[in-house]
């Protein structure tokens, strides 16, 4: 099993009185993460499927009462994709704040329905973290030097899913499956999207744009359909993990861009899927693309796992100086530009300097990434 960098921190809140939230898309691992953590509490742990019909029916009308006959001596509750259970955070509010020394773990794939249903009732009784696909950190210790060399290519092509690495051989069939509808069944069954084919069309455009300044008007006129749909979508397939966006750096300076937005996917292996591109990066044309959208995404990964609060945006000005990726924190601003071949970029860099207090400026290739995704270069 590859060890999550999120699991020793998650543990060290067991038992505070609190409710563990862990969120990620599906066959991220917070399965067996969960499971292998009950291990330690073998004879004291009840594990509920909220998948299933029968836990649904369950947890339908639940009291204090219900609770405790239902738990009984146990002081280790799961309940997994807990998005399925209507009203789930009131439900929970009644073990947190009526039976003690129980601790409640509740996994989902999507907050479309548990931000609303879990923020109110349990606010200040819960912890709530994000697992995303394997991390090149969690993965490098798994590699001698000249494997982790041989493993970029297939990274960058086929992602970061823990099923994928683990099943070398197999990543095309495995991707298919997992970027077709067991990746999108939480949004599918969701009632703001009315219209599946659209979902697919847009991801497309998505995953063609990858890395590129994205307009909500021209995905609007390409799609045929208006630009607040467009919004709404993207919208609800960030809350499905599936994508995430960078805004804009913008104070007050007339030549910088300030409404558009880039939009990047958690994963390359789904992003090169839903295009059908798993050709080797000795014939892509989107080889720099792929790297910024791997960086990135490992970044937000490392930023997450090490409780590193910060600001991401991308900065461009209209006459076309271009910084990847600029993080704020105290202030001051570092910048990572991301090369897949190693490229001077000075004159952006000190554009920025001379408007911004600016602590840090990098650029980021295959021979660096280390110091950038990992805690131990």
């Amino acid at each position: 099993m590859i060890n999550r960098i999120i699991s020793p921190i998650i543990r060290e809140r067991f038992f505070d009185g609190k409710c563990i939230l862990l969120l990620g898309a599906r066959q991220t691992g917070k399965t067996t993460l969960v499971k292998n953590w009950m291990k330690q509490y073998a004879d004291s742990s009840l594990w509920l499927n909220c998948d299933e019909p029968s836990t649904r029916i369950l947890l339908e009308e639940i009291s204090t009462l219900k609770w405790k006959q239902l738990i009984g001596d146990k002081t280790f509750l799961v309940l997994d994709e807990a998005q399925q259970i209507k009203n789930i955070g009131l439900k929970i509010k009644l073990i947190t704040d009526q039976i003690e020394g129980v601790q409640v773990i509740i996994t989902g794939s999507s907050s479309l329905e548990l931000a609303n249903e879990i923020n109110e009732p349990l606010t200040g009784r819960k912890w709530e973290f994000n697992l995303f696909p394997i991390s090149w950190e969690e993965l490098k210790p798994r590699l001698t030097p000249s494997e982790q060399i041989q493993h970029l290519e297939p990274r960058l092509i086929f992602g970061m899913y823990p099923e994928i690495i683990m099943k070398p051989g197999k990543e095309v069939e495995l991707l298919n499956s997992l970027s077709g509808s067991y990746l999108y069944k939480d949004l599918l069954s969701f009632k703001g999207i009315r219209k599946p084919e659209l979902l697919e069309r847009l991801l497309r455009a998505l995953a063609l744009q990858m890395g590129h300044e994205v307009s909500y008007n021209e995905l609007s006129g390409l799609l045929q359909v208006d630009k607040n749909t467009i919004m709404n979508y993207i919208g609800l397939l960030e809350k499905a993990y599936i994508i995430f966006r960078l805004q804009p750096l913008s104070r007050n300076s007339r030549n910088e861009i300030t409404l558009s937005r880039k939009i990047y996917f958690f994963d390359n292996g789904i992003r090169n899927a839903i295009i059908s591109n798993f050709n080797p990066l000795s014939v892509r044309n989107d080889t720099g693309e792929l790297w910024e959208n791997f960086m990135i995404s490992e970044r937000i990964k490392f930023n997450h796992y090490h409780r590193r609060f910060v600001n991401m945006y991308f900065w461009r000005t209209y006459d076309k100086k271009e910084i990847d990726l600029v993080e704020e924190s105290g202030g001051s601003f570092d910048l990572f530009e991301f090369k897949w071949r190693k490229r001077n970029i000075k004159d952006a860099f000190n554009r920025f300097r001379s408007t911004y207090p600016t602590r840090t400026s990098h650029i980021i290739t295959p021979d660096n990434m280390d110091v950038f995704v990992t805690s131990q270069p």
